[in-house]
């Protein structure tokens, strides 16, 4: 296997910058390209965890893989096609806001597999793969955590920007709380607020710094690189936090109660693979969630209740099972009190 960016990374860039091809050493090598937002790889989160799945699956399967940073939202476009530019097989976008970019540059290449994590289109091209995850469902399971655990009846949720694919975080979260609350027969306050920024940790912190003196004990973050101010806060508070995407307890042992992990690395890896055995992955999207194995909380959570963590697991197979279904959206949302 060779990784670009270890390897070949002053060759390579000074050939996209030119706009120039890379010919294909071996044309019997399979070759996937990865194009990372502009949190970067990194970013102890989404990014990271992507570019790490697909060099496991360039370990495991003898394939060359890279990956291209963008610095800004500018980047995407230029950055995809100069992936084309490498003769891969396979190109993954991360993230939604790659997604128009994504299409553009597949349309011109259609003898090219492009997949995209965390975005589905309603009619995907033949050379297009959606990856989407149900981050809903593991973010229900750190609310009911988060619910069960607070003291003093106020948690937080601190969000890089409002859209689809944050709302499931957002409703699935609130959800998870208002779960709880029901439990233990009390209302729990939520406060919510958003950086904007997959990148802003100042801003991410100052929010958190407001949420924990205006009396929150717990902050659930989703804002990706962002999420470190968070983290930080946390810290210098003496309060928890809960991580993101990947469990995030290495980053502050005292005071990350847990984490919603959803494991892109997985689903990266399999997509890849699936892909390079000659399956049509195009045209289609996938859903990854418990059932999967693609999402959850980590298996050691030390500073959480042992009772609350077993109770977590029942309503993690209540989900599986199709017993109890997160809300995803405001009005998923609604329907879910309702229903309470």
């Amino acid at each position: 296997m060779k990784k670009w960016k270890k390897i070949i990374p002053a060759v390579l860039s000074a050939c996209l910058l030119a706009g120039c091809g890379v010919a294909k050493e071996d044309e019997s090598v399979y070759r996937v390209s990865m194009v990372a937002g502009t949190g970067g790889i990194n970013d102890q989160s989404f990014n990271q965890l992507s570019w790490e799945g697909l060099q496991r699956f360039g370990e495991h399967s003898g394939a060359d893989v890279g990956v291209l940073e963008s610095k800004q939202a500018s980047d995407y476009l230029t950055n995809i096609d100069r992936a084309t530019d490498t003769y891969s097989d396979l190109v993954w976008a991360l993230g939604y806001s790659l997604a128009d970019s994504m299409l553009t540059i597949a349309k011109m290449n259609p003898d090219i597999n492009f997949a995209i994590v965390d975005f589905g289109f309603d009619e995907s091209p033949h050379n297009v793969t959606g990856v989407v995850f149900r981050a809903q469902e593991s973010s229900f399971l750190v609310g009911y955590i988060a619910g069960m655990t607070t003291r003093t009846d106020k948690v937080g949720y601190v969000g890089p920007m409002k859209s689809f694919l944050n709302d499931q975080f957002q409703y699935g979260y609130i959800g998870g709380v208002a779960y709880a609350a029901h439990v233990r027969g009390r209302e729990i306050e939520v406060q919510s607020q958003f950086t904007e920024s997959y990148s802003d940790a100042a801003k991410a912190k100052a929010i958190a710094n407001k949420m924990y003196s205006n009396g929150c004990d717990i902050i659930f973050h989703s804002a990706g690189g962002a999420g470190y101010g968070v983290i930080e806060s946390a810290k210098e508070n003496g309060k928890y936090v809960i991580g993101v995407d990947t469990d995030q307890s290495y980053l502050a042992p005292d005071n990350v109660l847990t984490s919603g992990m959803k494991n892109v690395d997985i689903a990266v890896d399999l997509v890849s693979t699936m892909a390079m055995e000659g399956e049509e992955i195009g045209g289609q999207t996938y859903s990854y969630g418990l059932k999967e194995g693609c999402v959850g909380i980590p298996a050691e959570n030390p500073l959480m209740d042992p009772e609350v963590y077993e109770k977590a697991m029942e309503i993690q197979e209540m989900i599986i099972q199709g017993e109890l279904v997160p809300p995803s959206s405001e009005e998923t949302y609604q329907a879910f009190l309702e229903g309470l």
